[in-house]
């Protein structure tokens, strides 16, 4: 009599077992990989967009103090800078130091959030200053927060 069934194949079970886990492995190895990859990648652009924010506002508003348009340079101060100083002492004060008559912006410091800035003065002095960056609440921007 004739089984109603034919019996399972017996052989290459463990072979396709094993080859079945080996390519889910690998798929999981690949997505995790890939998701580790894309998080490094977007660390590695915010720091540098960071960076290069902060060149940005850091130069402007230098730029602002040479061509003495102090109300430009005011606008680049965080919000407590900007409690701090109203905007008409801000203009008096700027106008009463040395005026800037150049500058080089170095390399931005992101741990701190500092920025070197070689400055040269009206009459040819040169000063190292130091830039305080911080971030806006609202907007996500950088500001100058002070200058020492």
């Amino acid at each position: 009599m004739a089984p109603p069934f034919a019996a399972p194949p017996t052989e290459g079970r463990r072979t396709r077992l094993w080859l079945g886990l080996g390519v889910g492995a690998l798929a999981v190895v690949l997505c995790c990989g890939g998701g580790g990859t894309a998080v490094v990648g977007l660390a590695v652009s915010g720091v540098q967009a960071i960076r290069e924010q902060a060149r940005t506002v850091t130069g402007d508003y230098y730029q602002a103090l040479v061509e003495r348009n102090y109300g430009r340079a005011y606008d680049q101060l965080c919000d407590d800078a900007q409690r701090r100083e109203s905007r008409p002492e801000f203009e008096r004060r700027a106008a009463a130091e040395p005026q800037v008559a150049a500058f080089r912006v170095g390399e931005v410091d992101t741990t701190n959030l500092t920025v070197p800035v070689d400055v040269t003065l009206a009459g040819g002095d040169r000063e190292q200053q130091q830039v305080s960056l911080g971030q806006d609440g609202q907007t996500g921007g950088v500001e100058v927060c002070g200058v020492s």
